[in-house]
C-alpha cells in the first residue's frame, strides 16, 4: 500500500529536477570548473522500467552539462531539458507535447525554481532535504534526501499501485 495520499492510478508521466532530486544537492566541481553529479543507480533502474511500461518521463533542470543529458537519454528518457531557467514554461510545453493532463503527472523538485511547476502538477513531490517553501507545497515529502533514491521511490509506488512493478520480464533487466 502506498504512503502517498493521491490516486496513483491516474499517473501516466513523471517530471524530475536533477540537482537535489535525482542527484544530491551538493555538486562537486571538476578541476576544469565543470559541475559533476552523482546519481542513484536505483533511480536509473526505475526510470528505464517506467519508460518500458509506457510512462512519459521528462528531466527539467537548470543545470547545463552534457553528462546529465547523456545519462538520462541513455536510460530512455524521452525529454531532457537542460538550462531551464523558468521551469513552468518547459513543464507546460512537455504536457502539451505529450497530451498529458496535469493530474496525470508527478513533478519532483527541491527548490524555488521548481515551485511553479510543482503547483501545476497533479502530484508534487519533494525530497526530505528540500527547501522549506517546497515542502510547504508538496503533496508528498519523501523520507529520502535528493540523490538517494527519490525517483525510484515515487516510480515504484506508482507502478505497485497499478500492479506493474515486477509484473513482467522487463523488470529483470536493463
Amino acid at each position: 500500500m502506498s504512503s502517498i495520499n493521491y490516486d496513483l492510478s491516474k499517473i501516466k508521466g513523471f517530471a524530475f529536477d536533477v540537482d537535489g532530486v535525482l542527484s544530491p544537492s551538493v555538486i562537486p566541481l571538476h578541476p576544469n570548473g565543470e559541475p559533476m553529479r552523482c546519481v542513484s543507480v536505483k533511480d536509473g533502474y526505475a526510470l528505464q522500467l517506467a519508460i518500458k511500461h509506457g510512462y512519459q518521463v521528462a528531466v527539467i533542470t537548470g543545470g547545463n552539462t552534457e553528462a546529465v543529458r547523456k545519462r538520462f537519454v541513455g536510460l530512455g528518457v524521452q525529454t531532457v531539458i537542460l538550462g531551464a531557467d523558468m521551469k513552468l514554461q518547459f513543464f507546460e510545453e512537455w504536457l502539451k507535447n505529450t497530451g498529458l493532463k496535469p493530474e496525470e503527472v508527478v513533478y519532483a523538485g527541491d527548490d524555488i525554481p521548481d515551485y511553479e511547476a510543482m503547483q501545476h502538477a497533479g502530484l508534487s513531490v519533494a525530497p526530505a532535504d528540500a527547501a522549506s517553501e517546497i515542502k510547504e507545497i508538496a503533496k508528498y515529502i519523501s523520507p529520502l534526501n535528493g540523490g538517494q533514491g527519490v525517483g525510484r521511490e515515487i516510480i515504484e509506488q506508482v507502478m505497485k499501485a497499478k500492479g506493474e512493478w515486477l509484473a513482467d520480464k522487463n523488470a529483470f533487466g536493463w
